[in-house]
């Protein structure tokens, strides 16, 4: 510690009181001329010394309401410290509040604490603004005091323990008022640089076993109330004011952890989670009250953690962070003295340290001479090393005491915790007043000056390095308290609850999560911090991309893969932050299963969208075959969707992929469906096939398509006897091919370990729910040829085989189908079944809305009525069948039937609707309204439209609607008439 310079006496003392009056013009004459008149009504007989020292006080107390208050509280305190020498005087308060430590009564030591605070902020002020203490001195006596008051309220909080039975004495000497409890000071209080209205940093530990507690009393709830009790004592405002704001959140992990921590429990969290922001605050750490020993071996024991010799790239990047995450403009005019914040702003005291502390991470391993804990004492000690030049080196010494004294003076006219320079120029011109300067210009000039250098001297430093920041503003997440700095980057980067994402970050930073439990884990997250903030605002809907995001990060059993990944490839990670803010349902699928991000790996990801050709489970296993086909959807599906999203695959080829993997599914498991129900019961000599109807048959499924299947079966019948022969080994063939169905209807939609795939419907077979589950070749060409209604050979227009037992079979179930389609058809007939069916659906199933692209007038139903209708009255001579309805629409304006302008129409709205359905479909839950989703979102659907602008997608949208619903009309009502 420095000790402020002895060199005053009481004559001297005034004499350089009044060397303040040409520093500075009276800021407010008739706020000094109340202030003199109170005052010298209080002081009674001291008036004549008052008097004499007015010319020097009178600039002081016309700027400072707070220090003029403290003259008028009490009448004998300034002429206490105008008629003593400051350094007695301030002997004189510190051994008064070493005293407060045997005072009996709570009260009066709370009382007599606040007292002295006045005392030696009075003093303090006057000796500093009277140029008999420098900034090493006033920041020393405001230490010093801090640590007397702390082991005075120690000791009476112990005394409170005792009194109340838990502990059993009052401890003396070496090992404090409470043997095995001890205060760790930090920061500027570690330092001795406390400032003139700063709060106080400081950890408490104790170890349990040497604390006195009574039997049966736990030592962790001693301690934790004799925390609460140094709060009550010290930062707790009374009448009298309060002594220091203290902040005990310096300690390991303080969200999740108490106020006092086992020693050994927090060892424990330095070796394994400790950061090196953590590091760079232990540098200044020193015991400042209790039990000196334990403390000191306490901090002995930390020294391999604050100070490694060894490190490596990443653990020197990391620390290079503790600096990158400033943003540092360019120098230029917006480094201005309004309202600048000269602790954490740009160009402020926090760079000055940061630049110093960075460095003695780094070095300090090795060169133990770079250790000191005072700022200006350890970039004297960079610079004769060689890591500073001289030129740097005596600027940023002028520049910080220059900052610390403006730090002072803004702090001393209202007693406020404020580092920032005043918004109003008439506050500013205090400041300025008590800075010496007597003009605004000049002084807002010289700030400016000052910060401007500094910014640019630390923007220097580590440069080229990747930045930690934003172009939005800085992203420090270090230290356990919000940077308003950072809380403004952040509303400016569109969240909207800054401390909410602030303190979620920190919480990853102090290992919350798995990803980031590891130290390794945690110098990938400093690094994708702000990316992930700068992606989740390029998708315009940060909240939801953070959130989402937070949900799937929490869910890794590891960080270090994904995160490198993330690093590696910034594209994909934007695009998977871009997931989370328009895709809840992918979200949802990341957050439960992160591996699905497995199928983003491949490098063939953005290439053409191909399944494999075979599935990749034992058909013979049935259980195993159904989880990994789970595993292949959820994979596969989360692709599709990300391709769909990013704008990569339209919506043909998102069908597309959806159905084929429908396909590949339904092909892997109908054989393990089988091979169950014959290993259960017997085989039986037959043939099987699956056909699938709806979207699943005219491959134009979405992510959320349900499978409409049919079974088809024939048993063998080697006596050419037709289907007669239908018992063999116990089984029927209707019962052995329902058990069947139902097996794969199970293996399809049951839920397992690894999540869901389909729902299956089967309602689309012959006779519906009253006919068999499974349908045999028989029934099905007598059904098609004598009871089919029009409707659902409609639904068969969309027929396409996608497992057979043999191909021999899969061809005659595909021959059975055309030829029910091909069968002449009464065009009038077909058109008024087509359109009562279409009424009968809007009048049970109306449209919810003009987003509801399948049910509303001219959506995709009346598309999909008008193609199924014109293939159902050509296909007798020879018109085209095509499952999918753009195919079908296409090969029926190729052959010439239908009105030309009519099937364009058709088609043109077919494809503008599929491809916001793929897009809608992938993203949102079932309900939700793209008018009230993020602006960013609107756009994307606009893309998919085929347009610039979402107002413009919903004009081209209605009127699409309107063009197919009168074409539909043109094509089946006509036949009709």
């Amino acid at each position: 510690m420095t000790s402020p310079p002895a060199r005053a006496t009481v004559a001297a003392m005034t004499r350089l009181l009044e060397r303040l009056a040409p520093c500075g013009p009276i800021a407010d004459p008739k706020a000094a001329e109340r202030a003199h008149e109170a005052i010298i009504r209080r002081v009674g007989e001291a008036a004549p010394l008052v008097e004499a020292a007015w010319p020097a006080l009178a600039p002081i107390f016309a700027a400072s309401p707070y220090l003029s208050g403290l003259a008028r509280r009490d009448g004998q305190r300034l002429p206490s410290i105008l008629t003593a020498d400051p350094e007695a005087r301030l002997a004189q308060i510190l051994a008064a509040a070493e005293a407060v430590a045997a005072e009996p009564d709570f009260e009066t030591a709370r009382r007599a604490m606040r007292e002295l605070k006045a005392d030696l902020h009075l003093l303090t002020a006057l000796a500093d603004l009277g140029g008999v203490w420098d900034l090493d001195a006033v920041t020393a006596a405001l230490t010093r005091f801090a640590d007397a008051t702390l082991h005075a309220s120690l000791a009476q909080a112990v005394r409170l323990e005792v009194a109340r039975g838990a502990l059993t004495h009052v401890g003396e000497g070496p090992d404090g008022p409470a043997p095995g409890l001890f205060c760790i000071a930090m920061g500027k209080h570690g330092a001795f640089e406390l400032n003139y209205s700063s709060d106080i940093d400081f950890s408490i530990f104790y170890a349990p076993e040497a604390l006195p507690v009574a039997d049966g009393v736990e030592p962790q709830g001693v301690a934790v109330r004799i925390a609460n009790h140094l709060g009550r004592l010290l930062a707790e405002r009374t009448t009298d004011g309060y002594v220091f704001r203290i902040d005990l959140r310096l300690r390991p992990d303080p969200s999740s952890t108490p106020p006092a921590m086992p020693i050994d429990a927090a060892l424990d969290y330095y070796e394994s989670v400790g950061q090196n922001w953590e590091r760079a605050a232990h540098i200044k750490a020193r015991i400042c009250a209790g039990d000196a020993a334990r403390g000191a071996a306490f901090l002995a024991e930390l020294q391999p953690f604050i100070w490694r010799k060894n490190l490596d790239f990443a653990a020197i990047a990391d620390i290079h962070s503790i600096k990158r995450q400033i943003h540092a403009y360019k120098v230029d005019d917006r480094l201005t003295a309004k309202g600048a914040d000269l602790k954490l702003g740009r160009g402020g005291i926090r760079e000055i340290e940061f630049f110093v502390q960075t460095q003695q991470l780094i070095l300090g391993g090795r060169h133990p001479d770079l250790r000191s804990p005072r700022t200006l004492e350890a970039l004297a000690a960079l610079s004769d090393a060689g890591h500073v030049t001289p030129e740097d080196r005596d600027y940023l010494i002028k520049a910080y005491r220059d900052l610390r004294a403006l730090e002072h003076r803004a702090q001393m006219i209202a007693d406020d915790q404020t580092h920032k320079l005043p918004e109003s120029d008439a506050d500013r011109k205090r400041v300025a007043a008590l800075w010496g300067h007597a003009g605004l210009r000049g002084f807002d000039a010289a700030v400016g000056q000052i910060l401007k250098g500094v910014n640019r001297r630390y923007g220097a430093l580590f440069k080229g390095e990747e930045a930690l920041s934003s172009r939005f503003g800085s992203l420090v997440f270090t230290g356990v308290e919000d940077d308003p700095e950072t809380l403004a980057t952040l509303k400016r980067m569109g969240f909207s609850h800054p401390e909410r994402v602030a303190t979620m970050i920190r919480g990853w930073h102090h290992g919350h999560i798995a990803a980031t439990r590891t130290e390794r884990g945690r110098e990938l997250f400093t690094r994708l911090a702000p990316r992930l903030l700068d992606a989740a605002n390029a998708t315009g809907a940060p909240d939801d991309a953070f959130n989402r995001f937070s949900d799937f990060f929490a869910g890794l059993s590891s960080g270090v893969q994904i995160q490198s990944l993330f690093l590696a490839q910034p594209r994909l990670f934007e695009l998977i932050v871009e997931v989370m803010a328009f895709a809840p349902r992918l979200a949802s699928t990341l957050a439960r299963r992160p591996t699905a991000l497995d199928a983003l790996l491949d490098p063939a990801f953005f290439g053409p969208m191909e399944m494999p050709t075979e599935p990749s489970w034992d058909p013979g296993d049935f259980e195993g075959a159904m989880n990994a086909a789970r595993r292949l959807f959820r994979d596969q599906s989360f692709r599709i969707g990300v391709r769909v999203i990013s704008g990569t695959a339209g919506a043909r080829d998102a069908g597309a992929a959806f159905a084929d993997l429908a396909d590949l599914i339904v092909g892997g498991l109908a054989p393990a469906a089988l091979a169950e129900v014959e290993r259960l019961g017997g085989a039986f000599p037959g043939q099987v096939a699956v056909v699938a109807l709806g979207k699943a048959g005219s491959r134009e499924m979405t992510a959320k398509s349900d499978l409409d299947l049919m079974t088809l079966y024939a048993a063998d019948d080697p006596a050419g006897q037709g289907e007669a022969v239908s018992a063999i080994k116990g089984w029927a063939a209707d019962s052995f091919y329902a058990r069947f169905t139902q097996r794969l209807t199970s293996a399809l939609s049951a839920p397992t370990g690894e999540g869901t795939l389909y729902e299956v419907d089967l309602k689309l077979r012959p006779s519906g729910t009253k006919g068999p589950v499974a349908v045999s070749f028989a029934a099905f060409e007598d059904y098609y040829e004598r009871e089919a209604e029009t409707w659902e050979l409609q639904a068969l227009t969309r027929a396409r085989v996608i497992w057979a037992s043999s191909p021999a079979f899969q061809a005659r179930a595909e021959a059975a189908i055309a030829t029910a389609l091909r069968r002449a058809r009464d065009p009038k007939k077909t058109a008024v079944d087509v359109l009562e069916m279409r009424q009968l659906m809007e009048d049970e199933r109306p449209g919810k809305g003009d987003w509801d692209l399948k049910l509303t007038p001219g959506g995709l139903v009346d598309i999909e009525f008008a193609a199924q209708f014109l293939q159902l009255v050509h296909a007798a001579q020879g018109g085209p069948l095509a499952q999918n309805t753009g195919e079908a629409l296409a090969a029926l304006s190729r052959a010439g039937l239908g009105d030309p302008a009519a099937l364009a129409a058709l088609e043109g709205a077919w494809r503008l609707e599929q491809d916001l359905s793929q897009l809608l479909k992938v993203a949102l839950e079932d309900g939700h309204d793209p008018d009230t989703e993020p602006k960013a979102f609107r756009a994307l659907l606009a893309r998919a439209g085929g347009v610039r602008e979402f107002r413009s997608l919903k004009t081209k949208l209605a009127k699409a609607k309107v063009e197919a619903r009168a074409a539909f009309e043109a094509v089946v009502r006509a036949p009709a008439k």
